[in-house]
């Protein structure tokens, strides 16, 4: 039997918190599993620094990929019973692209990189843009794995990724409104940071959920399932995703990579404590190799040996996020915006540099995107065969589509609010910056 086809004289199962199960079947999945490229996903945390606000949300990025795997397994199944394809062009299920929809869903993940988000942002990286060089690199183990399948076959993963694979339902069932990717990481993250927000019926949207010609849709009968998911999404985003505290430690996370940037970028000594695995980035010239060595654990150390720096700034920041120590934030808008230079001042004037103990954050997210252009809706299938778009026939999804939900916030020291030092000296600066805040808002006037 061809690799492509070898399969384990006995099924492989990994337990699972949220699927009871993962089943594996094939050699190439165990196989891609085994690779120390997945292996590293172990390493990094599914949700970075909410983890310092949900105790629980320990599960990693390893835990997912796995979950997502499991879940196109099932639907695979599912297509395979049900909706088996006849003949080319039916729009039914071609069992034939099987393991490069389960590979696909396997690796989905495998570019995101230490504190993957912030990361990104500080050192211009892309994790969609590195899961697919890992894929295709004929320097990663991963890449020798999926050659084995085709010489051609990294390629057809990585398009799948990229999104630009022909059929477009292996596609959707990676990346959609409605995927297996949104829905582990809901019932993972709801599971682990022990919310109840993002359940959801998941054997009933597997049950409804169906192949067509121009991709997956979801028959009527399961219309109060799906619009279960699109609630569940936007509460947990409300509610875990963009909390503020996680925002607050995000922010330290972001300014302590900025310092230490600006600190190693041209080191002109030899210092015991310089970050030799981030140099690259911040020299800006890493490689593939480079940035494959970075996990959560590798800067942690790093930021633990800073706490003793000599450099203030860079030492009181990894004390701040070591030890849990969040910036405090209020709301701001556009009215209260223009107080944002003042309160700024005030912050420098008692001894904090508003460039690393300042920022404004914005998070907002549209829990469904009815009518964005080039962004596929959630369709269901009506009994005669012709499609509705899920908003139009759901009161529930209709009130909440394409209406950004979130808020703009200002972080700060929270020392400004509750001073120790100086206190007769700046008094009157911080009763100025106290007054301007209300109940979790900034307020123009404070007689108002």
């Amino acid at each position: 039997m061809d690799y492509a086809h070898q399969q384990l004289k006995r099924e492989k199962v990994f337990r699972d918190p949220v699927h009871n199960y993962v089943y594996v079947k094939y050699q190439v999945i165990l196989d891609l599993i085994n690779t120390s490229e997945f292996q590293r996903l172990r390493r990094i945390h599914q949700l970075g620094t909410t983890s310092l606000i949900f105790h629980g949300a320990e599960h990693s990025r390893f835990s997912h990929s796995m979950g997502v795997y499991e879940i196109a397994r099932r639907i695979i199944e599912s297509f395979q019973k049900n909706f088996p394809s006849q003949k080319p062009g039916d729009g039914l299920w071609d069992d034939s692209e099987k393991l490069v929809t389960l590979c696909a869903a396997l690796l989905h993940d495998i570019g995101h990189g230490a504190y993957s988000h912030t990361f990104e942002h500080i050192f211009g990286t892309n994790h969609e843009k590195i899961t697919q060089a890992i894929i295709t690199s004929d320097s990663t183990e991963i890449n020798h794995v999926l050659r084995k399948v085709s010489p051609d076959f990294p390629e057809k993963v990585a398009s799948v990724i990229n999104k630009t694979y022909p059929n477009k339902q292996v596609v959707e069932m990676i990346s959609s409104q409605l995927d297996a990717d949104r829905m582990d990481y809901l019932l993972r993250d709801a599971y682990n940071t022990g919310v109840k927000y993002g359940t959801f019926d998941l054997s009933r949207i597997l049950e409804v959920m169906r192949p067509y010609q121009d991709g997956i849709c979801f028959e009527m009968s399961g219309m109060h399932a799906v619009e279960d998911y699109i609630v569940s999404r936007f509460q947990m985003y409300q509610q875990v995703y963009f909390h503020p505290v996680s925002r607050s430690m995000e922010v330290i996370l972001n300014r302590l990579l900025q310092r230490a940037k600006f600190i190693f970028s041209t080191p002109t000594h030899k210092d015991p404590q310089t970050p030799y695995l981030l140099l690259p980035f911040f020299q800006g010239d890493f490689n593939l190799a480079d940035y494959l060595q970075l996990d959560d654990g590798v800067l942690n150390t790093y930021f633990i040996h800073w706490k003793r720096y000599p450099d203030d700034i860079l030492s009181n920041l990894a004390s701040r996020f070591i030890d849990r120590k969040p910036l405090k934030s209020v709301k701001f808008n556009a009215n209260t915006k223009e107080l944002l230079p003042r309160l700024r001042q005030i912050i420098e004037q008692s001894g904090f540099n508003p460039d690393y103990y300042t920022s404004t954050d914005n998070s907002f997210d549209l829990p469904y995107d009815a009518y964005r252009p080039g962004k596929k809706q959630i369709e269901l299938m009506q009994n005669d065969g012709t499609l509705v778009e899920l908003s139009t026939v759901s009161p529930i999804v209709k009130a909440i589509s394409d209406k950004q939900t979130g808020d703009n916030r200002f972080f700060f020291p929270r020392e400004i609010l509750r001073p120790e030092e100086n206190v007769d000296l700046f008094q009157p600066e911080y009763d100025e910056f106290k007054n301007h805040i209300r109940n979790d808002q900034l307020i123009n006037d404070p007689k108002e």
